[in-house]
């Protein structure tokens, strides 16, 4: 075994790495860029050395900076994590040159697979299964596209070298498909430097299923069963759970033998996953393999009790794998939900800004080694690598966190995941943490009916608007104002309370009354407040309701809040933070502000006709000119943002006023891109 290891990347892998090289007596050399100077993968290492500024080309792409500092802090091996360089051969070349060993596959193994059409090549002469398609070098757009139109629309335009979900497109039509393959190309080689695609027939109704697969040095191959990942936005996945739903025991057999078949046809390595295109039917494609750990192998870990990063630590130096096919078997269900900084509400664009707190699950440490030890695996167990006071920034992916739940069946393991997502605190950026509650109660999802359109056949249960702020939900905001006035009167000397400085409302003459003014989002509230002349608690007045308010007491260390509304006792999470009152209650999330009195609702103050960024990034192509009528819906500006490209649409029919940003320049979220008049407005009069 290796003494010590320099992890070449960041965030919850890098902890992952970190945490099983400590149980097994390895040291770590973490590596780290300006934006993470302070992040918990740094503290989880033993040594930590700076590579460069946050853009990640600047920093955690620089495989001869990595490797000469694995050379200088004296490590043996290099773990790459997920991501970043864990599938560039070039790299893995470049460590085994520097004398230090890849804690991953050899070259050659990268290399076959690094081109998704090489790699279907190689796939049907080992029998492999193959969806219908073109994965020729030939890239001409007008050749691609008879290719598409030969083999019948849909299809699903690909990077041959990508993955993540980036660069790749449906077209249902002909006549669409140049632009989605400029697109598609576009993207492909901001984030993979190759714009090389392929084309396959597009499934209507597929499921997403993955083989993990494990081999050795001394000609041992594995399969660990398959992962369920078709719940997915935007081609990426959001719940990964193991065993998939449905899978019959000779479908499980034919698909391992399939993915192992796959891995020795490459003379593969160490971790792989194998991933497969399956119809309902049963009938499965061969889609890619990623020759890598992926972000979902906890699941795996949780049904067969087996540390995978061991694994990979002691296939790499040498060792047989802990465990032939036979010792292998599944034991329970175990599902996994990223938590992502995301706003689902507005097409999952990511969120940015710093956690101001962040509240999970009480987990319990996950139980490896031989198989299952000494009866079930933990219920809950968190991935993650920030922590509260951590920047969520636009430079890498915005996971804040992996919720990994076990149970005995799939029924337990989703009832543990609700459960779970109900005690999950952010404040900070938008999160989809309400989204995937939504997720796990949904009859689609708990009665298996999977396939990667899922979300968008159930958006309308999946993200929906939420519902305007009840009278209740106004005097749960009230009643943590209330309780913040009572804690903060200050007193004069112990035991005396100065009655000049009490907020508890007490006048000589009757009870005291004020009128509290409130904001969630675009609604506001005006409360009337009655205070008790007896201590005994509060009444709320909306114009037609009341409620009395009682026994109200806010931790603000714990963020516990509790009291009485009526008879009714509550107990809920709360947290101020920057004048904002936030509210947590079965995985519910409410923000409020307290405004003046006679403040207006912010309601209809953005200008209309400017549409604006709805996030930092990059102009990268203009789709129109001033001067320009366009229709409702229609492409204006292509945004980069976190190598994702994004269409900003035209809200309504209108002229093109102005532009205010060429391709190529960065942008702000909520600046200004283009101003559009409605077309009975005299030119010119929109800013």
């Amino acid at each position: 075994m290796f003494s010590k290891i320099l992890i070449a990347n960041r965030g919850e892998i890098a902890c992952r790495v970190a945490a099983t090289a400590r149980r097994l007596g390895v040291s770590t050399v973490a590596v780290y860029s300006d934006a993470d100077a302070r992040s918990a993968h740094v503290a989880a290492c033993d040594q930590a050395l700076r590579l460069g500024p946050a853009p990640a080309r600047e920093s955690y792409l620089l495989g001869e900076r990595i490797i000469a500092m694995a050379c200088q802090s004296g490590a043996q091996a290099i773990h790459p994590g997920y991501g970043f360089l864990s599938e560039n051969e070039a790299f893995a070349r470049a460590v085994a040159d520097a004398g230090l060993v890849f804690i991953g596959p050899p070259p050659a193994a990268i290399a076959a697979m690094g081109s998704k059409s090489a790699a279907k090549s190689l796939m049907a002469g080992a029998g492999v299964p193959l969806v219908p398609g073109y994965h020729g070098e030939r890239q001409e757009a007008a050749f691609l596209r008879e290719q598409a139109d030969a083999i019948g629309y849909p299809v699903l335009i690909k990077a041959s070298a990508g993955g993540g979900g980036k660069g790749m497109r449906i077209v249902e039509r002909s006549e669409d498909f140049g632009a989605m393959l400029a697109s598609c190309k576009r993207e492909a080689a901001a984030s993979f430097g190759s714009d090389q695609v392929l084309i396959e027939r597009y499934l209507r109704r597929p499921r997403h299923i993955e083989i993990q697969v494990f081999a050795d040095r001394h000609g041992h191959c594995v399969h660990l069963f398959e992962r369920d990942c078709s719940v997915q936005r935007r081609h990426q996945k959001v719940i990964e759970e193991a065993p998939a739903p449905g899978m019959t025991e000779g479908r499980r057999r034919e698909m391992g033998e399939a993915a192992v078949a796959a891995a020795r046809a490459v003379g593969y390595e160490g971790a792989g996953t194998v991933e497969f295109i399956a119809e309902q039917d049963g009938r499965f494609y061969f889609m890619e393999m990623n020759t890598r750990l992926q972000v979902e192998h906890p699941v795996t870990e949780m049904i067969t009790g087996f540390d995978l990063v061991e694994w990979q630590l002691r296939v790499a130096a040498g060792e047989p794998l802990p465990a032939s096919q036979e010792a292998l078997a599944i034991r329970g269900h175990a599902i996994e939900a990223r938590l992502y900084a995301e706003n689902p509400e507005r097409g999952f664009l990511p969120s940015i800004g710093r956690l101001s707190v962040l509240g999970l699950p009480p987990a319990v440490p996950f139980r490896v080694g031989s198989g299952v030890p000494g009866g079930e695996p933990a219920a809950v167990r968190i991935d993650s690598g920030v922590r509260a006071g951590d920047e969520i920034t636009p430079h890498y992916d915005p996971m804040i966190a992996k919720l990994i739940v076990w149970g005995t069946d799939r029924a337990q393991a989703i009832a543990r995941m609700a459960q779970a997502l109900e005690q999950v605190q952010v404040v900070g950026p938008s999160t989809n943490v309400a989204f995937l509650g939504r997720l796990m109660r949904s009859p689609a999802f708990t009665g298996g009916a999977l396939e990667t359109g899922l979300i968008e056949r159930e958006r309308e249960v999946l993200l929906a608007e939420p519902p305007a702020p009840t009278l209740r939900d106004w005097a749960l905001a009230a009643a943590l104002v209330l309780a913040l006035e009572s804690h903060g009167a200050p007193t004069a000397a112990a035991g005396w309370r100065d009655p000049w400085a009490a907020r508890d409302g007490w006048r000589v003459h009757g009870a005291g009354e004020r009128v509290l003014r409130l904001a969630s989002g675009s609604s506001v509230c005006e409360l009337r407040i009655e205070y008790s002349r007896s201590d005994a608690g509060y009444v709320v007045h909306d114009a037609d309701q009341s409620l009395c308010l009682a026994a109200l007491h806010f931790q603000r260390e714990s963020g516990r809040f509790t009291g009485l509304i009526g008879s009714a006792a509550f107990a809920l999470g709360a947290h101020v933070e920057d004048g904002q009152l936030h509210l947590f209650e079965s995985g519910v999330h409410r923000s409020f502000e307290v405004l003046p009195l006679g403040a207006q609702s912010d309601e209809g103050l953005s200008e209309a006709g400017r549409l604006t960024a709805p996030m930092p990034g990059k102009v990268i192509a203009l789709m129109v000119e001033p001067g320009a009528i366009v229709t409702r819906g229609q492409p204006l500006v292509v945004l980069e943002a976190m190598k994702m490209e994004h269409v900003i649409h035209a809200p309504h029919a209108g002229r093109v006023s102005a532009i205010h940003h060429a391709p190529g320049e960065q942008v702000q979220e909520g600046h200004a891109l283009i101003a559009l008049e409605p077309l009975d407005a005299p030119a010119g009069t929109t800013p």
